[in-house]
């Protein structure tokens, strides 16, 4: 039952992927674009965590959880780049 579930949510968050990469390319303004990039992280965070699952292996976890410090750092730098223009004052 796990094997079919991890697949199906592997199907699902692909799919979200795909999407927020249309949201990347098509986004109106700078703002939206952001914030597809930062979902995109978030979503390639899940489907490492599936792998992990998949493949019962701890590293994958560890992997997912690099990522997900990079992602915040890098989201909170590009936020306060778009608001000031700089990011160190």
């Amino acid at each position: 039952m796990l094997a079919w579930t991890v697949i199906l949510v592997s199907i699902m968050v692909v799919i979200a992927l795909i999407l927020n990469l249309w949201r990347l390319f098509a986004g109106p303004d700078l703002a939206d674009r952001l914030l597809a990039l930062d979902t995109m992280y978030i979503n390639s965070i899940a489907l490492i965590i599936l792998l992990g699952i998949w493949f019962s292996a701890t590293l994958y976890f560890e992997a997912a959880l690099l990522i997900a410090m990079l992602g915040f750092v890098s989201t909170a730098a590009l936020c306060k780049y778009l608001l000031r223009g700089d990011i160190i004052e």
